[in-house]
């Protein structure tokens, strides 16, 4: 099987801006396009969700507040019991001290004896006011905002279930904007993947680097364009010994293909072969790539062009770049006869390897 270095571009995209945005709960591609796909169904099963909570929330309510008010009936009876109780007890007092006068003594004492328990009575009375208030306080609270939310949900129910849902609904929302902003990301990942799918099919001779990506210092003039390349992207580069092959996917519908510029990838590919071949010929220049050599002279390493479209490809043709569809990719790679070692495939595997995602100064 291929020898793979890297996972595809596009999904490395597509993580990073998820955990840029704190999504962590997609574990795949096929799981943020049946997220896509399902939105609905899903923002639907929340609101069913939160109707059947704010529903029991209701028939809860029912149960408890009839139950609460009784039970603030029932400690304010206690209360009250309490208070007759003691006060029943003072005004025992004060009747035994009117009719206790067995002495002068005592009756001189007792007119005092009953003022202060008069007053002290008062004072109990006042004081059981306020203990009676600040138990039933919190309860009586208690009782009134059940009565409302109950009144609200009879009243507003899908208000209710709207401000119940609300966060989770948001939340939904959010991950829902995030996924459709990486949407060709998503489709680009599934394309890269399947290249790479079919590219693992071949031998281990092949080797097969994802996501290859250079910066250089000072940009490469390109004479023939008159323009600078400052940085390189591409989908794949695969090895062989018929060569190297760049390979740029594109997983476009046959809709969207007639709105979308084919001479983009075209012109991209054609800088990135540019500036490779800058790149390996300065590197086997300096011997930090060393290529064994033909008795006749050094070797040429020829560098393709390729454009796989996963699904359709356009009726023009351009010239240094070929374009496929992904059935028609592996025959075309195949068709090429042997100009390099194995050894020398993996001495240029190695050095591109090492570089991969560098700055390079030119």
């Amino acid at each position: 099987m291929c020898k793979v270095y890297n996972s595809v571009g596009s999904l490395t995209a597509v993580k990073n801006r998820l955990l840029a945005h704190n999504i962590h709960n997609f574990k795949s591609v096929k799981e943020l396009i049946a997220f896509q796909n399902e939105f609905s169904a899903l923002r639907q099963k929340i609101i069913l969700n939160h109707r059947q909570v704010i529903k029991k929330e209701s028939d809860d309510l029912s149960r408890e507040i009839p139950k609460l008010k009784n039970f603030i009936d029932s400690k304010k009876a206690e209360l009250e019991q309490s208070l007759v109780v003691e006060q029943e007890t003072f005004e025992t007092k004060i009747n035994n001290l009117k009719l206790n006068h067995s002495n002068s003594f005592q009756r001189f004492l007792s007119p005092l004896k009953i003022v202060g328990y008069k007053l002290k009575l008062q004072s109990v009375i006042k004081d059981y006011e306020q203990k009676i208030s600040s138990a039933l306080e919190p309860l009586i609270a208690d009782y009134n905002h059940k009565n409302i939310r109950l009144n609200y949900i009879n009243t507003r129910f899908d208000d209710a279930v709207n401000q119940s849902g609300e966060a989770e609904l948001r939340e939904l929302t959010r991950k829902k904007n995030v996924v459709d902003q990486i949407n060709n990301h998503i489709y680009g990942a599934i394309g890269e993947q399947k290249v790479v799918k079919e590219l693992e099919k071949l031998s281990d001779e092949y080797i097969l680097i994802n996501d290859f990506t250079l910066e250089f210092h000072p940009a490469i003039y390109r004479q023939q364009n008159d323009d600078y390349i400052k940085s390189i992207q591409i989908d794949h580069i695969l090895l062989s010994t018929s060569g190297i092959f760049l390979i740029e996917t594109k997983n476009w519908s046959q809709e969207s293909m007639g709105n979308l510029n084919i001479h983009s990838p075209v012109h991209q590919i054609k800088r990135t072969n540019h500036a490779l071949y800058r790149v390996i010929n300065d590197k086997i220049a300096s011997s930090r790539l060393r290529i064994k050599t033909h008795h006749w002279g050094e070797r040429k390493i020829p560098i393709r062009n390729l454009i796989v479209l996963i699904k359709h490809k356009p009726v023009e043709e351009f010239q240094h770049v070929k374009i496929l569809t992904l059935n028609e990719m592996l025959s075309f790679i195949t068709y090429f006869e042997p100009c390099l070692s194995i050894s020398d495939v993996q001495a240029i595997a190695n050095e591109l390897v090492s570089i991969n995602r560098s700055l390079i100064l030119m």
